[in-house]
């Protein structure tokens, strides 16, 4: 597994490493150091014991004043092992014997051997061992101990006849022996490895004991925790969290699993829930979808209401004209047949009847074009095609409401595909919606463009005319199923929701914009590359600022 100290239990085994080396570094440190401590106060002690005993052995010499017998005992003294040299100084501090030629003159009282009995103007008489005794550096590089013992004046001394010193002077001299330190040093630097060894070794064991009962106790358990959580973000709730341990990770992970069965249990639920919701819903769907067919059928026979109408208003004048020049054929006709001069006026006549009946035979054949109950059926046809049919029917019935369409159609207008009666529909609607939307004015207009959009993908079809407008507030609310603001009895607000579920069923869009007192634009888009079958295609309306006639 890598290493990285984002893991908690990685951070976990070094900070507890690094806790245990440093408190058994400051054990191990202040053990050697009492044991060289100890070492010292050993040797201190040894030399002071040899520098009484010397001062002992040559006492009896010094008594009688046979100073080389002295002399003699200390050199012999000196050439033991271990022993660096035995010097002894008067009270002035002038080296009176010294074992190492070339040792001579006086010593300063400032010096280290000196300093501890001469650091005042009275000189100390009684000085204890630790002060007496001083470690320094050898010439050759090496390590000696040394230690000073006053020689005093016993009166065994001062009344001796040999010797002029008065009672009252306390101290004759120093005896200074220097001891090789070497070994100690050596005896002291192993210590020091030893303990170092010891160290290393025990932070090393330690830095194990902690790493393995870190990784079971604590690293397992966290990740076991984190696969159960990443199982769980992954909606994976049947796989327990498996902590084998009486520690708080493993009551967490109870709690966890206890988390999880619960997680599982209400999700189990939540899915019936939704799937209820579902079925509801799709019910639901399923009668509003039969509901808005039903719309569909309404509108399209309130549309066809008024299309009758409109073809019983233009089919009464030409039968009216038929009626009118049969009877005057019928008047020029007698028992012979028509009279000479007036067989060009029969003919005349008789012309007149074949244009009006030709021309109810295109309103019948648009009518029923327009009215029959087949299952709708996408195919491309021509918009402008369809309009002018569509005007053809309601022309008559708009003059009659002082209203005048005013077709603009470009010219070579790509082919829709759309469902022709139903596209009739929506002409129809947007059509007799702007031109009812006209009151008292006298000249009435309402106008109908096609167009391609910007990018060439869909054909525009605008209606817009100079009636009254649409409040602001009641823009978002026009193609509600209901809405209307018409007088009672006029209106039941099926047309414009019909023509926007027809539009939206295309693939195309639907746009308003209105200006009261000024009137109203219909933008509707039609996308030309079609729908697929069984989907829509998103389209979006391109709607032009333009100003409202």
């Amino acid at each position: 597994m890598r290493f990285s100290l984002k893991r908690l239990s990685y951070r976990l085994i070094l900070s507890l490493t690094l806790v245990v080396a440093l408190v058994e570094g400051i054990s191990s440190y202040f053990s050697a150091k009492v044991q060289e401590d100890q070492i010292l106060d050993a040797m201190i002690l040894g030399a002071d014991q040899l520098s009484r005993g010397i001062a002992s052995a040559t006492w009896q010499s010094m008594l009688v004043d046979h100073r080389e017998a002295a002399y003699d005992l200390m050199q012999t003294i000196a050439t033991k092992q271990g022993i660096k040299r035995i010097r002894i100084f008067n009270k002035e501090g002038r080296i009176m014997f010294s074992t190492q030629e070339g040792d001579s003159g006086n010593v300063d009282t400032r010096a280290e051997a000196c300093f501890m009995c001469h650091a005042s103007e009275q000189a100390l008489v009684r000085v204890d061992v630790p002060s007496r005794a001083r470690l320094f550096s050898t010439p050759e590089g090496g390590k000696a101990v040394a230690i000073v013992t006053p020689i005093y004046n016993e009166p065994s001394c001062s009344d001796a006849p040999c010797h002029a010193h008065p009672p009252e002077q306390n101290v004759l001299g120093v005896l200074d022996v220097a001891l090789d330190a070497d070994p100690v040093e050596e005896e002291v630097a192993g210590i020091w490895r030893k303990y170092l060894l010891t160290t290393a070794a025990s932070v090393l064991l330690m830095s194990l004991v902690i790493f393995l009962l870190t990784r079971q106790f604590v690293d397992t358990p966290i990740r076991r925790l984190i696969e159960g959580t990443r199982a769980v973000s992954e909606m994976q709730l049947d796989k327990p969290i498996e902590v084998k341990a009486t520690s708080e990770l493993a009551d967490l992970a109870r709690s966890f699993n206890q988390m999880r069965e619960k997680l599982n249990r209400a999700l189990a639920e939540l899915n019936e829930i939704t799937q209820g919701l579902e079925a509801k819903v799709e019910e639901r769907t399923q009668q509003l979808k039969e509901t808005h067919e039903k719309l569909i059928q309404t509108d399209r026979l309130v549309s066809l209401g008024q299309l009758c109408a409109s073809v019983a208003h233009e089919i009464n004048n030409p039968i009216s004209g038929v009626l009118n020049f049969s009877m005057l054929l019928q008047r020029i006709m007698d028992d012979k047949g028509i009279p000479p001069d007036r067989v060009r006026e029969f003919q005349i006549y008789l012309a007149r009847i074949i244009n009006e009946t030709s021309r109810v035979g295109k309103i019948v054949t648009d009518l029923l074009a327009f009215s029959r109950r087949s299952r709708p059926m996408i195919e491309r046809a021509n918009l402008n095609r369809i309009i002018d049919r569509t005007l053809t029917v309601i022309a008559h019935k708009m003059r009659l409401m002082n209203v005048t369409p005013v077709p603009r159609l470009l010219p070579d207008l790509p082919l829709v595909p759309c469902d022709s009666s139903l596209m009739q529909q929506v002409v129809v609607n947007l059509m007799m919606n702007g031109a009812e939307s006209i009151h008292g004015k006298e000249e009435g207009r309402v106008w109908i463009e096609t167009r391609l959009s910007p990018d060439g993908n869909s054909v525009i079809m605008t209606v817009e005319d100079n009636g009254e407008g649409i409040p602001k507030e009641n823009l978002g609310k026009i193609f509600d199923p209901f809405f209307t603001t018409k007088e009672e009895g006029k209106g039941v607000g099926l047309g414009l929701a019909v023509v926007y579920g027809i539009v939206d069923s295309h693939g195309g869009g639907i746009a308003v914009q209105s200006t009261v007192g000024k009137g109203t634009l219909f933008t509707v888009s039609l996308p030309i590359h079609g729908v697929p079958q069984g989907g829509k295609e998103e389209t979006t309306v391109d709607v032009e600022p333009r100003p409202i006639l």
